[in-house]
């Protein structure tokens, strides 16, 4: 399977990285760029269960391709999903199916620190990525 661009942006930027300090700064940073969650897509009906901090989710569909957007209260897990949504952004559903979210993060050397209270809670953004895109 091919990636993304913007999971090939990740890869080589975090990849470049010296360190757990400039790749929590990095996450920070693309963080950032998550398009905006309005606050009637932060309703429980877009709210990831199985997570620590808030998470929603807002899924959309364009063509055979699916696009999401997601948002938290937390600014590490802001970034967490940001790198989680380039990886699978513009991917058909059934691709979905094929993402191996502990390789994905430990291609991007973030795989130690991902607590496995935050890796239960990226499996369940993953989880509920599949259900929508059903």
């Amino acid at each position: 399977m091919t990636l993304p661009a913007k999971a090939l942006e990740a890869l080589d930027v975090f990849t470049a990285a010296g360190g757990w300090e400039q790749r929590a700064r990095l996450l920070m940073q693309w963080g950032e760029r998550l398009e905006a969650l309005s606050d009637a897509e932060r309703s429980d009906a877009n709210r990831v269960h199985g997570c620590e901090s808030q998470v929603w989710l807002v899924a959309e569909r364009q063509g055979e391709h699916w696009h999401f957007r997601a948002g938290s209260d937390a600014r590490l897990i802001r970034g967490l999903l940001a790198v989680l949504l380039a990886r699978v952004d513009g991917l058909e559903g059934g691709e979905l199916a094929g993402i191996d979210l502990a390789d994905w993060f430990n291609q991007l050397g973030l795989g130690r620190q991902l607590s496995p209270s935050r890796s239960n809670g990226l499996n369940a953004v993953l989880k509920k990525m599949r259900e929508l895109s059903l």
